[in-house]
């Protein structure tokens, strides 16, 4: 459970924020004013930090200045009102993760609060190598099969440059792991983070959240804002599912791999920033070229040094390696007793082909634990033959679905479908399945999130992007009933 301090001398806005972030699912401390706060800070290292700019006594600038000064990798979120935006702006120079302004809509906040503590695992969690005792870590990077061992050997080789990494992998191959690895491991490793996942923000988003925009610029635009390449200055950006981003911000990427130097939206100013670039991605970056939605010159300014993860299928030898390491993480967690597991269950997880790779792989050992009860985990517990049989029960009902789609994109086709006919109908798709998925939730958007396997923030984007007016009886986040 993460642990977020919440630092104001609002009385009813602290109260309020508390109870919320609460029934989120938080541990959550709050305190009065920035003495107070700092006190709280050093009894209990929190996860994250969420201060406002304008209190009597400390005021949030330098709370922040004394929390970033023993603790650099600890996201800070300021709280601010419009008169005090230009401390904020110093203040995500000076390494706050980002600010907010006051006052704040709620999921955009919770949006940032989650973004903050995606930060916030990849700086404090050591990603380990291969750990001896994997039950001294939570994140670890497992295997000795020689696939693995090049990486190993790779991750060792950049760590120790500035060189621009791109990691490839299919899903839940660990290419987060590898990121964290290799940031926490090089000369920047104490300085700013940040992550920026390019499919899980609209588009129209993700050129301000990128790169930032002035007063003005566009309707809305009331205060200028930092983007995220400028607060990671001198430290290290990780753009994840990079060949989801639009054609449109490539050429804005390639120019700061080029020039080292941004523009913020509607500025004239050019801005110099150090910052080393780590993408990810699962597409083929090849065909995405061929097809003319990857510009050639950015795939080779990010190919520099290029990491490739195999997937689980490919190295089956490490499954028993991942299996022990699982089994006392998540016993560990769990707070109880390693249960072991059969010889029988060993072998059907070595037999399986795991097309969710290690974030599967793991997924079902944690639920196997939670539900065995304390006893060895069985073929049984596993739970694998139920997610089988609701595979080919889907696969079956699959070819009359295809057929139907089929016989429409040959009419669209027939009737001269226009440039964007890829782009408009995954969009169509990907619409009426959030659409759909939030009707059967009856809106409730957390459990939406789980069913459609995305992150809420990655949602909340989704609902953004494709103008999905809920209805009034929509349930509030996190309520369940």
């Amino acid at each position: 459970m993460a642990h977020i301090l919440i630092i104001d001398d609002d009385d009813q806005l602290r109260t309020s924020f508390q109870k919320l972030l609460t029934r989120e699912g938080f541990q959550v401390t709050a305190a009065a004013s920035g003495e107070a706060g700092l006190k709280s800070f050093r009894e209990n290292i929190p996860d994250l930090v969420i201060v406002d700019m304008q209190m009597p006594g400390k005021n949030g600038l330098e709370t922040f200045t004394l929390i970033n000064r023993d603790h650099p990798r600890l996201p800070v979120i300021i709280m601010t009102a419009y008169g005090t935006t230009d401390s904020a702006i110093e203040a995500t120079k000076a390494g706050a993760f980002d600010y907010i302004l006051k006052p704040f809509d709620i999921p955009d906040m919770l949006d940032l609060i989650g973004k903050a503590l995606d930060a916030s695992r990849f700086m404090k969690t050591q990603a380990s190598l291969e750990n001896p005792e994997p039950e001294m870590v939570n994140e670890a990077i497992i295997g000795r099969s020689p696939a693995m061992q090049q990486v190993y050997k790779s991750i060792g080789r950049v760590t120790a440059t500035d060189a621009t990494v791109l990691i490839r992998g299919e899903s839940g191959t660990g290419k987060e792991l590898v990121a964290s690895a290799i940031y926490q491991h090089s000369s920047r490793g104490k300085l700013p983070f940040q992550i920026i996942n390019c499919v899980a923000i609209p588009e129209t988003l993700l050129e301000s959240e990128l790169f930032g925009y002035e007063k003005g610029a566009f309707t809305g635009a009331v205060q200028r804002r930092v983007g995220k390449i400028e607060q990671a200055n001198g430290g290290t950006i990780f753009l994840d599912e990079i060949g989801d981003m639009p054609l449109s911000l490539q050429s804005k990427l390639l120019r700061l791999l080029q020039e080292r130097s941004i523009e913020r939206i509607g500025g004239r100013d050019t801005i110099p920033v150090d910052v080393r670039i780590i993408a990810a991605t699962n597409r083929n970056l090849e065909e995405a070229i061929t097809d003319g939605r990857f510009r050639e010159d950015l795939y080779y300014r990010l190919n520099v040094v290029s990491l490739t993860l195999p997937p689980l299928r490919e190295r089956k030898g490490d499954i028993p390696l991942l299996t022990d390491y699982f089994l006392k993480r998540f016993s560990r967690e769990a707070d109880m007793e390693n249960p072991g597991i059969t010889d029988a269950a060993r072998r059907r997880l070595e037999a399986h082909d795991w097309p969710g790779n290690i974030r599967e792989f793991g997924n079902t050992l944690h639920k196997a634990i939670i539900f065995n009860r304390g006893a060895p985990i069985s073929v049984e517990d596993l739970d694998m033959d139920t997610n089988q049989s609701s595979l080919l029960a889907t696969e079956k009902r699959l070819p009359d679905l295809e057929t139907g789609f089929r016989s429409w994109i040959r009419a669209e086709l027939e009737r001269g479908a226009g440039e964007n006919f890829f782009d408009e109908t995954m969009d169509t798709c990907a619409r009426l399945l959030v659409s759909e998925t939030l009707n059967y939730t009856g809106g409730n958007r957390s459990q939406a999130a789980r069913l459609l396997g995305m992150s809420r923030p990655t949602l909340h984007a989704r609902i953004d992007k494709y103008n999905l007016k809920l209805q009034t009886s929509v349930k509030e986040e996190g309520e369940e009933g």
